[in-house]
């Protein structure tokens, strides 16, 4: 990585956006898996498939609106949009007296995520030089993640404080989404685009133009997926091992401090050595989490594998994020991004409704043995990734 070639201001305030739209969601989601279960009476079940679900519904969205940047030539708006939806759900969250309000609320949640995420990552990489895209996937995914640590600390705090209010909670986790929605559309600034530039008339067109180093890209991060469940069965694990309730959002802190410090620095790392060989390594360490939280019987095996789970978060998300964009033409980021994200909502899907399914019949053992299970497969197919 070149010294001399800055980050630019652009993709600071992206990060700082992506701080308080995870600060805002996971003082939520640090807490929902127990709202639903103790609060709103739901089994591990249903807490899968609503997670699995609400994941499904913005597949279709995260195709077509990577594709619309790439075709409309702005990404800002769309991306702006998506925060807003995010933003807007969060009040049903507080409102719902039943599962049923807290889907919906999920959904137009995922839908917000879904019209974002392609936008915004292929918008990282039209700012910033090639010499240092790593770094700023690393440095946008650290302050994501801060935000993602400052939530479920702050939910901790407020349940302590208002004696295991859930609703209270959820009303304050409206600022935070409404402050990142405000950041995104005052405080961004787009590339000028070239008149010339190649435009993409179609999703289906955009596929085809695709390389196949792109493809490799997508296995890789869907295979990891596939192993990598929701973290809403970290805090039911915790719920499992007998944490109280108000120190549930302790399991989403721990975790996302592991993978702030590791996020930056392994997105430095990506711009200096090989790339699926720092997958492979990242991926190891969601092994080992498995292991230890299959075997877990009290606090110290739960922080030791959830801090593992983090270390595996830091050093392959912002990872796989430089890989799509280093693999795909730049007039196709946006649906590179998209197909990228696409295929990660579905094995998204399909592990958190088979880990809920788990959990339900067999037992939160076989959940992560499975996890594990699967992660080896992605360590092994990663020999033919690196050739």
């Amino acid at each position: 990585m070149n010294p001399n070639v800055k980050i630019p201001r652009a993709v600071w305030v992206l990060g700082f956006v992506s701080l308080l739209s995870d600060l805002s969601s996971e003082i939520i989601h640090s807490l929902l898996p127990l709202y639903l279960t103790v609060g709103l009476g739901a089994s591990a079940l249903t807490v899968g498939v609503i997670e699995g679900a609400a994941e499904a519904v913005s597949l279709v969205v995260k195709i077509f609106s990577g594709t619309l940047s790439d075709r409309l030539r702005h990404r800002k708006w769309i991306a702006a949009a998506g925060y807003g939806l995010g933003a807007a759900s969060k009040p049903l969250f507080a409102l719902a007296q039943g599962p049923w309000l807290v889907f919906a609320a999920r959904f137009i949640d995922r839908i917000g995520k879904g019209i974002r995420g392609a936008p915004r990552d292929a918008l990282v990489a039209d700012l910033t030089p090639r010499e240092v895209q790593g770094a700023a996937y690393g440095l946008r995914q650290s302050l994501d993640t801060i935000g993602a640590l400052a939530g479920p600390l702050v939910a901790m705090a407020l349940m302590l404080a208002w004696h295991d209010d859930f609703r209270a909670v959820f009303w304050v986790a409206v600022i935070p989404g409404a402050l990142s929605f405000a950041l995104v559309a005052l405080g961004v600034r787009e590339p000028e685009r070239r008149a010339d530039a190649v435009k993409v008339p179609s999703p289906w067109t955009g596929f085809r133009e695709l390389p196949r180093a792109f493809w490799l890209v997508t296995l890789a991060g869907g295979a990891l997926t596939l192993a990598r469940f929701s973290e809403a069965f970290l805090i039911l694990r915790a719920q499992d091992l007998g944490v109280p309730l108000a120190y549930a959002p302790l399991v989403l802190a721990g975790m996302s401090l592991a993978y702030m410090v590791t996020a930056y620095p392994a997105g430095v790392l990506a711009d200096r050595m090989p790339r699926p060989f720092l997958l492979a390594f990242g991926t190891g360490f969601l092994i080992a989490a498995d292991v230890v939280l299959a075997f877990a019987a009290g606090p110290m095996a739960l922080a030791l594998g959830v801090a593992l789970w983090g270390l595996h978060m830091g050093l392959t998300q912002g990872l796989l994020a430089a890989m799509v964009a280093a693999s795909v033409p730049a007039h196709l980021r946006g649906t590179g991004f998209g197909a990228f994200n696409l295929a990660s909502g579905v094995a998204m899907l399909v592990a958190s409704a088979t880990a809920g399914a788990l959990w339900h019949y067999v037992g939160p053992a076989a959940t992560f043995w499975a996890g594990a299970a699967l992660a080896t497969v992605a360590v092994v197919l990663t020999r033919f990734w690196r050739s």
